[in-house]
């Protein structure tokens, strides 16, 4: 029977989901969730509420959803003997440390969207590793999860209702650009949901080529109409929700195990809501026609006042325009009531005329968004008079003024449900205790023969990344210790061809797309064994699926998307085959340190500058708006690179530590990377300049700073926020 899986961020939320069906629940605890900002559990909450629900014959996940650092190993150790202890029915873990650490307890594993298993061989490597089942990334179209069905045993989830990132899942850098405050932590500030400039700046940002055409002009292709529409400003990023409420009989068909709802940061009117909705279809999947349309226009009318985002199916259902955008509206939740009429009162009690068709009433959830994007509150009304039909005077926070949008995200909590958590709590009473965790067990590199990792496939020095073959030839002007190429369908050709390259087999280290669809298998499948055959021997996976394609004689070195954060999950990807590890992008010193012994350091790669990428995007935005540069309110300004089906957003400000090289050496690190390819592995990329690479290559040599540039984490690390009290 297919489970359905609601969202429980508070012990209101936990009442709704159990009172309206649900067959199971997810909460988070007061640290490692990817979800920091919600109410989550005390520790004696949680513990009362295994014990109901198991009592009811209901299951309950506990999200251990982040990333953790070397510094937090003790921390988490002792979380999940704690748990252990307590007993869920499964976590629900991104970090691959988590993984070797729960080894040593009676714990069953999720791996979650945050993994971005997006194809079987994902799936089947976290099942070797001890997953029992994997929340599939939110991209994927109905025929990908079928296929993926098909090649594995591994349980399924899917996302079926909520809030969407655009960004694929698990590979967004950019609300830790922006200020530390990273999606990889649960800190994520939806950066991608503001208002954005349209436009180039002259000088500043080079033109981006389109991959399609190569003409040098971005998003030149062929495009069907409706035209792509001119903005000058808009939230060009701000996705709809998911809603698959008309496609849960495919879902139940294609073999998903699990139906998840997100929404841990929502209302407990909202979770019943939806999970009532969601309820009546699964529970007529075995009834006649009849019944089952009944069931779905039933669900469709729970779910019409949701106060949620305008409705998509994303990818499930292909369509030629990404329609999961919606660039002129704002990226917040709710019902929009229009603008700000007039303002008047004193500080501190001000009030707002506004219009509304809907009533309203004191104790009503409003959103207020200042018109500039600059400022956005959301707050319960003080006071709510009627001033005439259809209008309101409401109570307003001080610095909203005319003009301002008001949204109503929730109408006051009408319906009570039937409270799960005893009054008492006393008498639960555990508590993580002050263990220090393990050592991570030594490795063993798979089929690897002793020594190999020294063999010199990958020498010591400074590697430069390229975004297409025509890099390379910008780099024969001073050559890298090796050249970094990502491969797609546009390099493949290239590689395998007869015609000579700037870089041999052996100066070549050859990079994998972190998102592996299922759909890509079969082009890797084929072209990894003709470019082993061909001599090329260094390959850089980024995604737990990829391992999977290489035998014996590929010398790999771990991407910076496989987030080696600490010593456990670089024993993880040493264990499924890596010989080195790039660290994550998002990685600071003190923390690259702590994570890897100074005996260690030889086989780990740094990269020294780059523009990350900050999000990317599954499809080709360049088909949808005609700019190809935009701009942030805070002054921060980025590029479009679009083609082959992809898109990737990059700061124009690049991250820089290329002064700290002869630190690092003293460190004992060898190996570096200068990244010029944007992230992009599509093939669509800004053609480097030659004078840029000689200009980046000789501050290297030099050790000096480059101006205008950023430190990313490298200095301050991840935003930090106080140990909350339990």
């Amino acid at each position: 029977m297919i489970e359905l899986l609601a969202p429980a961020g508070s012990t209101e939320a936990l009442d709704a989901a159990v009172a309206c069906g649900a067959d199971a629940v997810y909460l988070g605890l007061k640290s490692f969730n990817a979800r920091m900002r919600s109410a989550n559990f005390a520790y004696s909450q949680f513990e009362a509420a295994v014990k109901t629900l198991r009592r009811t014959g209901r299951r309950i996940y506990v999200t251990l959803n982040t990333v953790f650092e070397q510094r937090e190993a003790d921390r988490v150790y002792q979380l999940l003997k704690y748990l252990a202890s307590v007993g869920p029915d499964a976590l629900i873990v991104q970090d691959f440390g988590v993984l070797v650490m729960a080894r040593e307890f009676p714990l069953a594993l999720h791996a979650s969207t945050q993994m971005n298993i997006a194809c079987a061989r994902g799936a089947n490597a976290l099942s070797r590793a001890g997953v029992s089942r994997a929340v599939l990334a939110r991209e994927l179209s109905l025929s990908e999860i079928q296929s993926i069905r098909q090649g594995t045993n591994l349980e399924l989830e899917v996302f079926v209702h909520g809030a969407l990132c655009v960004s694929d899942s698990g590979l967004c850098l950019f609300s830790s650009y922006l200020g530390g405050k990273s999606a990889n932590r649960g800190m994520c500030t939806q950066a991608c949901r503001r208002l954005y400039q349209a436009g180039e700046t002259p000088g500043r940002s080079p033109p981006l080529r389109d991959a399609e055409t190569g003409d040098g002009k971005f998003g030149t292709a062929a495009v069907s109409a409706p035209q792509r529409p001119e903005f000058s400003s808009g939230y060009f990023f701000s996705t709809r929700d998911l809603s698959l409420i008309d496609h849960v009989a495919e879902l139940a068909g294609a073999g998903v195990r699990s139906l998840k709802i997100e929404g841990r940061m929502k209302s407990a009117e909202y979770v019943g809501a939806v999970v009532s909705a969601y309820r009546l279809l699964i529970d007529s999947l075995d009834a006649g026609e009849e019944p089952r349309r009944h069931a779905l226009e039933q669900a469709r009318l729970l779910l019409k006042n949701d106060f949620a985002r305008a409705k998509t199916v994303y990818h499930f259902v292909k369509t030629p325009e990404p329609a999961f955008l919606q660039p002129d509206e704002a990226g917040g939740t709710g019902i929009a009531l229009g603008p700000i009429l007039e303002v008047s009162g004193p500080p501190g009690a001000r009030r707002a005329l506004v219009k509304s068709g809907a009533a309203l009433s004191p104790g009503d959830s409003l959103r207020f968004h200042r018109a500039d994007d600059a400022r956005r509150e959301t707050g319960k009304l003080l006071f709510a008079e009627p001033a005439g039909p259809g209008f309101y005077t409401i109570s307003v926070p001080d610095g909203f003024a005319p003009g301002d949008a008001v949204y109503l995200i929730q109408t006051r909590q009408v319906r009570r449900f039937p409270r799960v958590l005893p009054n008492d709590l006393s008498s639960f009473r555990r508590r993580p205790g002050r263990d220090s965790a393990p050592v991570p067990p030594p490795p063993k590199r798979a089929g690897k023969n002793p020594g190999r990792a020294a063999s010199g496939i990958f020498p010591e020095g400074v590697y430069a990344a390229a975004a297409s073959v025509e890099d390379l030839y910008v780099m024969q002007s001073i050559r890298p210790a090796a050249a970094i190429l990502p491969l797609n369908k546009n390099s493949a050709p290239r590689l395998l061809g007869k015609d000579p390259l700037p870089f041999r087999p052996g100066q070549l280290i050859i990079s994998l797309n972190p998102y592996f669809p299922q759909d890509a298998e079969a082009f890797y499948a084929e072209t990894i064994p003709a470019l082993l055959e061909k001599g090329y021997r260094a390959f850089m996976p980024n995604n737990p699926g990829h391992f999977s394609l290489f035998g014996p004689s590929a010398v790999l070195a771990a991407g910076p998307w496989l987030y080696t954060f600490n010593r456990f999950a670089a024993s993880f990807v040493t264990g499924m085959g890596a010989d080195y590890a790039v660290t994550p992008l998002e990685n600071n010193r003190q923390n690259l340190e702590k994570t890897w012994d100074r005996a260690e350091r030889s086989r780990v790669f740094i990269t020294l500058f780059a523009r990350p990428p900050l999000f990317r995007v599954r499809a080709d935005l360049g088909k949808t708006y005609s700019f190809r540069t935009f701009s942030g309110g805070r002054n921060e300004r980025f590029s479009l690179a679009a083609g082959g089906g992809e898109t990737v957003v990059i700061p124009e400000t690049p991250f820089s530590i290329v002064d700290k090289r002869p630190f690092l050496e003293t460190a004992g690190f060898r190996r570096f990377i200068l990244d010029f390819s944007g992230g992009v592995f599509s093939g669509a990329s800004c053609p480097l300049k030659k004078t840029l690479y000689r200009d980046i290559m000789k501050a290297v040599e030099k050790g000096v700073p480059l101006s205008g540039s950023s430190r990313f984490n490298w200095k301050d690390g991840f935003f930090q926020e106080k140990e909350p009290r339990l």
